[in-house]
């Protein structure tokens, strides 16, 4: 997923082992991450991927209140802001809850993608996909409670 600023810019998917640098594109008002060498092709990342910065990152709080440094260097990208248009959308949450949007993302910080999100999978119950989200109980994954086995006649 790239921010809606970027839909129109090249841009790929992020992998696992990926090197990022965050980055200001040209002909846009808003930052993102490109892989070092492919400074016009943005890499994106989907919701739940996690990346490490080589150092805390630091970013733009905002017009008036200057600069300041995320509280790690590991955080889980995510997606804020659905549903209102031509707003920013990506984003990254640190362990503590911080989220900081990557378009305030101060240039020229290099990060490694540590994992991608799990895949869609089929349900086991409906057949359709659905994401199983990272909170589930064993029941929202199709698997009865312990104690609740189900019983087929027969």
């Amino acid at each position: 997923m790239c921010d809606y600023s970027l839909e129109h810019m090249a841009s790929r998917p992020a992998r696992v082992a990926d090197r990022l640098v965050s980055t200001s594109f040209l002909g846009t008002m808003t930052r993102g991450f490109t892989a070092p060498g492919e400074p016009h092709t943005a890499v994106c990342l989907m919701p739940g991927t996690e990346i490490a910065f080589d150092a805390p990152p630091r970013y733009q709080s905002g017009v008036f209140f200057g600069r300041k440094t995320a509280p790690g260097t590991v955080a889980r990208f995510r997606s804020v802001n659905r549903g209102v248009p031509h707003t920013h959308r990506d984003a990254l949450e640190f362990p503590d809850g911080t989220i900081v949007m990557l378009a305030s993302l101060l240039p020229d910080q290099r990060a490694t993608v540590l994992q991608l999100p799990a895949a869609p999978q089929e349900h086991p119950r409906h057949g359709a996909l659905a994401e199983i989200p990272t909170s589930a109980t064993p029941e929202d994954a199709g698997v009865p409670a312990a104690g609740k086995l189900e019983r087929t006649p027969g």
